[in-house]
Protein backbone atom coordinates (compact mmCIF):
# COMPACT_ATOMS: atom_id res chain seq x y z
CA UNK A 1 0.00 0.00 0.00
CA UNK A 2 0.82 3.13 -0.92
CA UNK A 3 1.55 5.78 1.93
CA UNK A 4 1.39 9.71 1.80
CA UNK A 5 4.12 12.03 3.24
CA UNK A 6 3.20 14.38 5.13
CA UNK A 7 4.48 18.37 4.85
CA UNK A 8 2.90 20.10 7.92
CA UNK A 9 6.61 20.15 9.76
CA UNK A 10 5.52 18.00 12.55
CA UNK A 11 8.70 17.10 15.19
CA UNK A 12 7.76 13.63 14.83
CA UNK A 13 6.47 11.56 12.53
CA UNK A 14 2.85 9.45 13.85
CA UNK A 15 3.54 5.81 14.03
CA UNK A 16 1.75 2.78 14.08
CA UNK A 17 0.10 2.45 17.30
CA UNK A 18 -1.56 -0.59 19.74
CA UNK A 19 -4.33 1.18 21.00
CA UNK A 20 -5.60 -2.05 23.11
CA UNK A 21 -5.04 -5.58 22.55
CA UNK A 22 -6.39 -6.30 18.84
CA UNK A 23 -7.10 -2.51 17.97
CA UNK A 24 -4.37 -0.83 16.13
CA UNK A 25 -4.03 2.52 14.75
CA UNK A 26 -1.96 3.35 11.22
CA UNK A 27 -1.55 6.63 10.63
CA UNK A 28 -1.74 7.98 6.52
CA UNK A 29 -2.03 4.60 5.21
CA UNK A 30 -4.14 5.89 2.48
CA UNK A 31 -2.34 7.78 -0.41
CA UNK A 32 -3.91 10.90 -1.37
CA UNK A 33 -4.86 8.97 -4.97
CA UNK A 34 -6.51 6.28 -2.86
CA UNK A 35 -8.54 9.34 -1.15
CA UNK A 36 -9.67 11.04 -4.19
CA UNK A 37 -10.90 7.80 -5.45
CA UNK A 38 -12.79 6.94 -2.03
CA UNK A 39 -13.90 10.08 -1.90
CA UNK A 40 -15.88 10.14 -5.31
CA UNK A 41 -16.72 6.58 -4.83
CA UNK A 42 -18.46 8.09 -1.84
CA UNK A 43 -20.10 10.33 -3.36
CA UNK A 44 -21.21 8.27 -5.99
CA UNK A 45 -22.76 5.60 -3.81
CA UNK A 46 -24.45 8.74 -1.34
CA UNK A 47 -27.08 9.64 -4.15
CA UNK A 48 -30.54 7.94 -4.71
CA UNK A 49 -31.67 5.58 -4.31
CA UNK A 50 -30.64 3.80 -1.09
CA UNK A 51 -28.29 7.23 -0.72
CA UNK A 52 -27.33 9.17 2.19
CA UNK A 53 -29.68 9.25 4.99
CA UNK A 54 -30.40 10.29 8.34
CA UNK A 55 -30.87 7.68 10.99
CA UNK A 56 -33.65 7.74 13.68
CA UNK A 57 -33.15 5.31 16.67
CA UNK A 58 -36.64 3.14 17.89
CA UNK A 59 -36.61 5.72 20.76
CA UNK A 60 -36.90 8.73 19.26
CA UNK A 61 -33.08 10.27 18.92
CA UNK A 62 -31.69 11.50 15.67
CA UNK A 63 -27.71 10.54 14.49
CA UNK A 64 -25.99 14.10 13.41
CA UNK A 65 -23.90 12.06 11.06
CA UNK A 66 -25.21 10.90 8.28
CA UNK A 67 -25.43 7.35 6.76
CA UNK A 68 -25.15 5.40 3.09
CA UNK A 69 -24.84 1.86 3.51
CA UNK A 70 -23.38 -1.28 1.07
CA UNK A 71 -24.35 -4.86 0.90
CA UNK A 72 -26.40 -4.70 3.57
CA UNK A 73 -28.18 -1.72 5.25
CA UNK A 74 -28.11 -1.23 8.62
CA UNK A 75 -30.64 -0.04 10.66
CA UNK A 76 -31.26 0.49 14.48
CA UNK A 77 -30.45 -2.28 15.36
CA UNK A 78 -30.23 -5.08 12.59
CA UNK A 79 -29.67 -5.62 8.86
CA UNK A 80 -31.93 -5.43 5.86
CA UNK A 81 -31.46 -5.59 2.02
CA UNK A 82 -33.35 -2.27 1.03
CA UNK A 83 -33.26 0.86 2.68
CA UNK A 84 -35.95 -0.05 5.33
CA UNK A 85 -35.97 3.32 7.45
CA UNK A 86 -34.82 5.01 3.52
CA UNK A 87 -36.43 5.12 0.36
CA UNK A 88 -36.83 1.33 0.80
CA UNK A 89 -34.98 0.69 -1.95
CA UNK A 90 -32.43 -2.24 -2.48
CA UNK A 91 -29.00 -1.40 -1.05
CA UNK A 92 -26.34 -0.51 -3.67
CA UNK A 93 -24.04 -3.63 -3.53
CA UNK A 94 -20.59 -4.28 -2.06
CA UNK A 95 -17.64 -3.35 -4.66
CA UNK A 96 -14.98 -6.02 -4.58
CA UNK A 97 -12.31 -3.68 -4.56
CA UNK A 98 -13.77 -2.67 -1.41
CA UNK A 99 -13.86 -5.95 0.04
CA UNK A 100 -10.41 -6.45 -1.07
CA UNK A 101 -9.02 -2.92 0.22
CA UNK A 102 -10.83 -4.33 3.78
CA UNK A 103 -8.29 -7.23 3.42
CA UNK A 104 -5.33 -4.97 2.85
CA UNK A 105 -5.86 -3.01 5.56
CA UNK A 106 -6.26 -5.85 8.13
CA UNK A 107 -2.75 -7.34 6.98
CA UNK A 108 -1.53 -3.96 7.30
CA UNK A 109 -2.55 -3.22 10.85
CA UNK A 110 -1.50 -7.09 11.85
CA UNK A 111 1.08 -7.58 9.99
CA UNK A 112 -0.41 -10.66 8.58
CA UNK A 113 -3.53 -11.41 6.61
CA UNK A 114 -6.71 -12.25 8.01
CA UNK A 115 -6.99 -16.07 8.92
CA UNK A 116 -8.82 -18.14 6.40
CA UNK A 117 -12.54 -18.39 6.93
CA UNK A 118 -12.49 -15.25 8.37
CA UNK A 119 -14.69 -14.18 5.60
CA UNK A 120 -14.89 -11.62 2.80
CA UNK A 121 -15.65 -8.17 3.79
CA UNK A 122 -19.07 -7.35 2.68
CA UNK A 123 -21.21 -4.34 4.26
CA UNK A 124 -20.06 -0.83 4.51
CA UNK A 125 -21.23 1.67 6.02
CA UNK A 126 -20.79 5.23 5.34
CA UNK A 127 -21.01 8.31 8.20
CA UNK A 128 -20.46 11.61 6.93
CA UNK A 129 -20.05 13.96 9.89
CA UNK A 130 -20.44 17.83 9.49
CA UNK A 131 -18.65 20.21 12.05
CA UNK A 132 -21.29 19.80 14.82
CA UNK A 133 -21.99 16.00 14.46
CA UNK A 134 -20.48 13.56 16.87
CA UNK A 135 -21.44 9.75 17.65
CA UNK A 136 -22.14 8.28 21.13
CA UNK A 137 -20.48 5.37 22.40
CA UNK A 138 -21.47 1.98 21.15
CA UNK A 139 -20.59 -1.39 20.01
CA UNK A 140 -20.90 -3.09 16.31
CA UNK A 141 -23.05 -5.74 17.63
CA UNK A 142 -25.21 -6.94 15.08
CA UNK A 143 -22.62 -8.80 13.20
CA UNK A 144 -22.11 -12.64 13.82
CA UNK A 145 -19.04 -12.55 12.38
CA UNK A 146 -15.62 -12.01 14.66
CA UNK A 147 -13.92 -10.82 11.44
CA UNK A 148 -11.97 -7.14 12.65
CA UNK A 149 -14.05 -3.73 12.13
CA UNK A 150 -11.74 -1.27 9.76
CA UNK A 151 -12.20 2.05 9.50
CA UNK A 152 -10.48 4.62 7.41
CA UNK A 153 -10.82 8.08 7.54
CA UNK A 154 -11.49 10.95 4.87
CA UNK A 155 -11.76 14.77 5.13
CA UNK A 156 -11.12 16.70 8.39
CA UNK A 157 -9.67 14.85 11.47
CA UNK A 158 -11.71 13.33 14.57
CA UNK A 159 -11.24 12.52 18.13
CA UNK A 160 -11.96 9.17 17.83
CA UNK A 161 -12.97 7.84 21.51
CA UNK A 162 -11.88 3.69 21.83
CA UNK A 163 -13.45 2.44 25.04
CA UNK A 164 -12.96 -1.56 26.88
CA UNK A 165 -15.97 -4.50 26.06
CA UNK A 166 -17.88 -3.92 29.64
CA UNK A 167 -19.48 -0.51 29.88
CA UNK A 168 -19.74 2.96 27.59
CA UNK A 169 -17.19 4.87 30.14
CA UNK A 170 -13.72 4.76 31.39
CA UNK A 171 -11.24 2.96 30.69
CA UNK A 172 -11.09 4.47 26.99
CA UNK A 173 -8.38 6.07 24.96
CA UNK A 174 -8.75 9.14 22.94
CA UNK A 175 -7.15 8.75 19.44
CA UNK A 176 -6.80 11.79 16.68
CA UNK A 177 -7.63 10.15 13.26
CA UNK A 178 -6.50 12.50 10.09
CA UNK A 179 -7.76 11.84 6.55
CA UNK A 180 -5.51 8.84 4.91
CA UNK A 181 -5.38 7.13 8.54
CA UNK A 182 -6.72 3.45 8.90
CA UNK A 183 -8.23 1.97 12.32
CA UNK A 184 -8.80 -1.59 12.43
CA UNK A 185 -10.32 -3.87 15.54
CA UNK A 186 -10.87 -6.88 16.26
CA UNK A 187 -9.76 -10.19 18.67
CA UNK A 188 -10.87 -9.05 22.11
CA UNK A 189 -11.38 -5.43 21.50
CA UNK A 190 -13.66 -6.88 18.47
CA UNK A 191 -16.90 -5.90 20.90
CA UNK A 192 -15.42 -2.71 22.84
CA UNK A 193 -17.39 0.52 22.91
CA UNK A 194 -16.31 3.31 20.56
CA UNK A 195 -17.42 6.61 19.60
CA UNK A 196 -16.36 10.51 17.97
CA UNK A 197 -16.96 13.14 20.47
CA UNK A 198 -15.52 16.11 18.33
CA UNK A 199 -15.11 16.91 14.99
CA UNK A 200 -12.37 19.02 14.15
CA UNK A 201 -13.50 21.63 11.40
CA UNK A 202 -11.03 22.65 8.40
CA UNK A 203 -8.06 20.38 9.24
CA UNK A 204 -8.64 18.62 6.30
CA UNK A 205 -6.21 18.14 3.49
CA UNK A 206 -7.11 21.29 0.99
CA UNK A 207 -6.54 19.12 -1.96
CA UNK A 208 -9.09 16.53 -1.05
CA UNK A 209 -11.68 19.05 -1.83
CA UNK A 210 -13.99 17.91 1.04
CA UNK A 211 -15.76 19.61 3.66
CA UNK A 212 -16.44 17.76 6.70
CA UNK A 213 -15.30 13.97 7.68
CA UNK A 214 -15.99 10.81 6.06
CA UNK A 215 -15.89 7.54 7.54
CA UNK A 216 -15.84 4.27 5.89
CA UNK A 217 -16.58 1.26 8.13
CA UNK A 218 -15.92 -2.17 6.86
CA UNK A 219 -17.27 -5.37 8.31
CA UNK A 220 -17.80 -9.12 8.02
CA UNK A 221 -21.27 -9.85 8.45
CA UNK A 222 -21.62 -13.19 8.74
CA UNK A 223 -25.44 -13.51 8.21
CA UNK A 224 -26.00 -15.21 5.61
Amino acid sequence: MERTERTDGELFPRERTVVAPGAVHVPDWLAERRQHELLAACRAWARPPAGLRTVRTPGGGVMTARQVCLGLHWYPYGYARTAVDGDGTPVKPMPHWLAELGREAVAAAYGAPPEPGGGDYDIALINFYDGDSRMGMHRDAEEKSPAPVVSLSLGDSCLFRFGNTASRGRPYRDVELRSGDLFVFGGPSRQAYHGVPKILPGTGPRALGLTGRLNITLRVGGLG
